[in-house]
């Protein structure tokens, strides 16, 4: 199976200060996201091995943009989400991020350690999806917990997916709340 990508959103958020506070360096999240038509919309079908493995060229193809748009700064943290159209189940979704979409991903980021948080839901046009971020490395670094809202004015449509990879460059700005520091992470597995 070979997906049918209807259209690539590239979000760029960053922010340059917080509560009077300068960041330093500013804070850069991206989405890089992809509207691809759903091949099975208005029907069940019980092996979504094809779908699985038709992902990994998408999250290779969503990894390069989201690393270019991220530049000059390199990930800390990621992300990753789904929106199923209407004539779709939320399985279809799920079935495009798995570990087979997930590794590509980890590949062009130089690593990751940690699992990708995810959400995925069935819902219509214009809905809004907050896509968890922690850290890639060290799913206990408290600073990295943080999200991505976002909001597809068209999309997707019944009959599509939209899919979503994001990533960012540091932890919240003037993250203050304790915890496992990123400098005292070991990242060696995925947690601490």
């Amino acid at each position: 199976m070979k997906l049918d990508i209807r259209r690539i959103y590239t979000l760029i958020d960053t922010t340059f200060a917080e509560s009077d506070k300068p960041a330093d360096p500013p804070l850069r999240k991206v989405a890089a996201i992809a509207i691809v038509a759903n091949p099975y919309a208005g029907r069940y079908v019980d092996d979504l091995k094809p779908m699985i493995d038709a992902s990994v060229a998408l999250g290779q193809q969503l990894a390069e943009v989201a690393v270019a748009a991220l530049a000059p700064y390199r990930a800390q943290s990621y992300g990753k989400a789904g929106i199923v159209g209407l004539a779709g189940e939320q399985e279809h979704a799920n079935a495009l991020l798995t570990t087979a979409f997930a590794e590509p991903l980890r590949a062009a980021l130089g690593g990751g350690k940690a699992w990708i948080s995810s959400l995925t839901k069935r819902a219509a046009p214009g809905t809004t999806i907050d896509v968890p971020l922690a850290s890639k490395d060290a799913l206990f670094v408290r600073s990295h917990y943080d999200g991505m809202s976002i909001n597809l004015p068209d999309s997707p449509m019944p009959d599509e997916i939209a899919v979503i990879f994001c990533v960012a460059n540091r932890g919240r700005i003037n993250a203050r709340v304790g915890g496992l520091r990123l400098e005292d992470a070991r990242g060696q597995d995925g947690l601490v």
